[in-house]
């Protein structure tokens, strides 16, 4: 785990004693919430095939977020639709071309 700064500390000490209030009107409460009901609803189904690898490398970045590999491949595809979803930013200044994997017939 971090260490912790005492700014961090300060803030945790607050929170533990229910010191904290949100600054959000009540309009901005219900935007959020009417954003949050919005996203959560999971109304269709879709399959995909992944290679095992591909899938193998989602479900250990899943683990370490603690969310189930699912919801991670839910968010990712949320973001990249919403134009959300940022490029590491050493792959923005490699200057080097990424190189495309070849495709594997299988199927």
């Amino acid at each position: 785990m971090p260490k912790i700064d005492s700014y961090e500390l300060e803030v945790l000490s607050a929170f533990e004693k229910s010191q904290l209030r949100s600054v959000a009107t009540k309009g901005e409460l219900a935007k959020f919430k009417a954003a949050a009901r919005a996203t959560a609803i999971k109304d269709r189904r879709v399959n995909i095939r992944l290679s095992s690898g591909d899938l193998s490398d989602i479900q250990v970045r899943a683990l370490e977020e603690g969310v189930p590999y699912q919801t991670l491949i839910a968010s990712i595809l949320h973001k990249y639709v919403t134009g959300r979803l940022a490029e590491p930013r050493a792959a923005k200044q490699s200057s080097r071309p990424a190189t495309k994997r070849r495709a594997t017939s299988g199927s």
